[in-house]
Formats: structure tokens, sequence, C-alpha cells
């Protein structure tokens, strides 16, 4: 597919002018080829856009006639201007957390988008799952004056969290805001946060030979393996059964043996909470919590 499109020829007729003769065609008894030949129009183009309008009664005609699309149309999008300039914004949004999204990553965000909302998309998309790159090159150039590739700083978490007073006015703020818009009380606010245990505990202090250079304790293993525990706790004090992530490629039902009634968990080779794991612990949380749009749960999130 050619990216970027140079008209070769000048022909074709100005819109306005296709009107014109479409006009002077039923206000007069002149025909289609002294029309055309009055207005210097070709008499092809005049017929096949009289078609359109046969059937139609005089003020259906001039409505339309109005707002005819006319000359080279313009190549499908797979999303609308709108739908475009939301996606654009959430970009926007996601580097101002420090969280922006690469080119590979917007691209599959956009087939995310068209599969979730049904909207009709080239059969490539579905098989890679993930935009084609002339889609990324075009959607880059539509909007080019909003948002470029940019080659990002590195930025600590010190200082991108820096604990300031403008940074904590302005979180304070957005709170205060959302919290007033929709009327939450203490039950709908709810803290997520997640923490790392190992399966070794570290062996208490005992009484050993004064002298010794090394006193021993016998655990299952020397270095025990980190297991992710994500947690979520409301305002007014209740809570949700711990989600768990293993390090391990598949998970297994007896991992949970012995977990708090209600436990949920899911498995990562790393062990840590990644994009794949974190929906499935909003599932969990919302098997709980159950908000709804009529009831909806504000969810505080630490540097996810």
């Amino acid at each position: 597919m050619v990216r970027t499109y140079e008209r070769k020829t000048s022909r074709g007729c100005m819109p306005d002018v296709i009107r014109r003769a479409i006009d002077h065609y039923h206000t007069t008894e002149d025909g289609v080829k002294k029309t055309a030949a009055l207005i210097d129009v070709p008499k092809t183009t005049l017929r096949r856009q009289l078609l359109k309008f046969k059937n139609l009664s005089a003020p259906q005609r001039e409505k339309n006639v109005a707002g005819l699309p006319l000359g080279y149309t313009r190549h499908r999008q797979v999303f609308t201007d709108e739908q475009e300039l939301a996606l654009v914004k959430y970009l926007k949004d996601a580097c101002d957390i420090y969280f922006g999204l690469c080119p590979i990553e917007v691209r599959v965000l956009a087939y995310q988008c068209a599969k979730q909302f049904d909207i009709p998309m080239p059969q490539s998309w579905s098989e890679k799952e993930r935009a084609g790159a002339d889609w990324f090159s075009g959607f880059m150039k539509r909007h080019k004056d909003c948002i470029s590739i940019r080659t990002p700083e590195a930025t600590s978490i010190g200082r991108a969290t820096a604990f300031n007073r403008a940074n904590i006015d302005d979180f304070f703020q957005k709170l205060g805001t959302v919290i007033d818009r929709y009327k939450f009380e203490a039950k709908d606010i709810w803290n997520v946060d997640e923490t790392g245990v190992v399966t070794v505990q570290k062996p208490r202090k005992v009484v050993g030979p004064t002298g010794a250079k090394q006193v021993g304790s016998l655990v299952s293993s020397e270095r025990g393996q980190l297991v992710t525990l994500c947690a979520a706790i409301s305002a007014d004090g209740r809570s949700v059964p711990p989600f768990f992530v293993f390090p391990r490629v598949k998970f297994s039902d007896h991992f949970l043996t012995g977990a708090p009634t209600g436990s949920k968990g899911s498995a990562h080779k790393s062990g840590w909470m990644t994009e794949e794991n974190f929906p499935k612990f909003l599932e969990h949380f919302k098997h709980h919590v159950r908000p709804s749009k009529e009831s909806p749960v504000l969810v505080l999130l630490d540097m996810y």
C-alpha cells in the first residue's frame, strides 16, 4: 500500500460545478447533452450523478444536492475521527504519567479497541493481533500536530513521584473532584497495592556459642522464591481476599492450599504482576465488590 499518495492528474470536476449542472437540468427543459455543454462538464459524469436523484422529490433533491459528496473519496479509516481523537488523548495522558506507549504497543492497543467495540478491521489485524504498520503511519500523519515519536528521558520513580507540595496539592485536588462528582462514600473508595513475599521465612535469632563465626538454622531451601500478593481494602475497613501471582508458567489450584477463603491466583515465570495478570485481579475484585454503573467505586493504585 502506498503510504504517501500524490495525485498525478488534475482530472475531475469541481463539486460546485456539478451541483450547478444538476440544478440547471432540473429547473430547465434542457437535456443531459445540452446541460453538459452549457456548464462544461462531461455528460457521462452528469448522467451518473443525475441517477442518484432520479426518484426524489424537489425538496429532497435540493437537500441531497447540497451535501452531495463529489470528487475523489477519502480512504477508508478503521476508526472515526472522534475515536482517533480519543485514542490521541489516551496516548498523551499515558505519556504525562511516564507510561508512554511505543509504536508496537499503540498498534496492539488499536487492535484491542477495534475488537472490543466490534469495529470492522482488516483480516491481518486479527491474524497478528495488532494494527498494521500502514495504519500506524497514517494515524501519525493525521495527528502530526498533536503527537510524534519521541525518545523519552530516563526518569527515576523518586523524581516522578517527588513528595512536594505541588504534586500533593494536584493529587488531592483531582481526588476531591472525582469524589464530589460521583458522591463516593467510604465504602466506595478502595486502595489496591501489592507486596512481595518469599517462600522461605527469615530465621529467628537463637542462642548459640560465643565466638562462632556462623550459626545455621534449617529451612526448606536457602533461597526462597518470590510470590506477589495483591490486596484491596476499602476506606471503611472491608477487604477483598488476596490475589497471588506464583513464579510458575502454569497455575494449579493446589497452589492456594491453606490460603484465605476466596483467594485467587495466577502464574507468571517471574512471579510479578504483569499486564496479563492484572485483568484477572480486576475480575477477582469485581466478583467480590460488584461495582456497576449505578453504584461505581473508586480504586486508588500506587504506581501501576
